[in-house]
């Protein structure tokens, strides 16, 4: 058995800076409102035929390669994260493997939104543990903007989300004391409903349906978000799994030296920061610069901490997420 160790990191965000004033031009909202509530002051959306969740997720694994030291053709397999693929299908994973050029490795998509990172991650670790592959890209790319109410209407959930994708090369370390140390994943579909984009799907309602119906009225093609039932069950599962990948590794909350949170809501960083009692040094927050970019916040928020010289050789970091599904889980691993 091995253990698998992140190797390289990579981010990109698109250059387009959305105000929460730029935001109070289109729809009934203010910069107060937006950050007393969410902590966030400012976001990215891509600019049109510019960018796609495909290529700002190749932009970011770039980085990561690159950084990692190693050739695009040692990479044994891609895990892509994403709520927002270019194409209902194929999944974005394969259009990483034709746009990087690597040879004709298996490629998996990963649809668990917020947690998907972290999902994405507990794949990549249990396929390097066995031994069956060697470097795993995974990938965090979102594109919410083009599917977003832009109007007053939406603003409870639009004013929240931005674009953007982060990426890591995982691989193989033979130190098991290094690397990914355990993950943690759970999920409580009662809830499904609750944080969810209802069409098009095969379920309810298909592209036939909504062509059919030509209904401007009908928000079921935009995100819904039950925000206060979220945010309560959110504080909840972020502290239980925490705790569990602590607990399993003999841990406690004062050995964390950098917890990164899914940059979902400020508020709920700072409650988690609070109740264990983790100093500002302790935690990474982003979510200010780049609102919620779903399963590339944490690979963001990863990178740019390790970019700023707050991640060393030897710390704890914990990654957690929780999301629509609902669905939640930890990553403990030292660096």
């Amino acid at each position: 058995m091995y253990n698998s160790k992140i190797i390289g990191l990579g981010y990109y965000v698109p250059d387009n800076v959305v105000t929460n004033d730029d935001l109070s031009k289109i729809m009934d909202t203010s910069d107060e409102w937006i950050q007393e509530r969410t902590g966030i002051k400012e976001r990215r959306h891509v600019e049109p035929g510019k960018d796609t969740t495909t290529s700002m997720g190749v932009k970011a694994a770039k980085k990561a390669i690159e950084r990692a030291g190693i050739d695009k053709d040692d990479i044994d397999f891609i895990v892509f994260a994403t709520l927002s693929p270019d194409y209902y299908f194929p999944g974005p994973g394969v259009l990483v493997q034709r746009d990087l050029g690597i040879k004709t490795v298996g490629a998996l998509d990963v649809r668990n939104q917020c947690s998907g990172f972290v999902y994405a991650m507990s794949v990549a670790d249990q396929y390097i543990k066995t031994g069956m592959y060697k470097n795993i890209l995974v990938i965090g790319s979102e594109l919410h903007s083009r599917g977003l109410d832009m109007t007053t209407r939406g603003r409870s959930v639009s004013v929240i989300f931005g674009d953007g994708a982060g990426a890591a090369i995982v691989s193989r370390e033979e130190d098991t004391t290094k690397g990914i140390l355990s993950s943690h994943l759970h999920s409580e579909g009662q809830h499904a409903e609750e944080l969810s984009l209802i069409a098009p799907g095969m379920g309810k309602r298909w592209v036939t349906d909504i062509i059919e119906d030509a209904d401007v009225d009908d928000t079921s093609y935009f995100p819904y978000m039950n925000g206060q039932f979220v945010f309560k069950n959110a504080v909840v599962r972020f502290s239980e799994v925490i705790m569990e990948g602590l607990k399993k590794n003999k841990l406690t909350p004062e050995d964390i030296d950098m917890l990164i949170p899914h940059q979902a809501n400020l508020r709920i960083a700072q409650f988690i920061q609070k109740k264990f009692a983790l100093t500002d040094d302790q935690v990474f927050n982003n979510i200010m610069n780049y609102g919620n970019t779903t399963a590339a916040s944490i690979p963001i928020a990863l990178t740019e901490a390790w970019e700023q010289g707050k991640i060393k050789e030897g710390d704890l970091v914990v990654l957690a997420a929780f999301g629509s599904g609902f669905t939640w889980g930890s990553l403990v691993m030292r660096w």
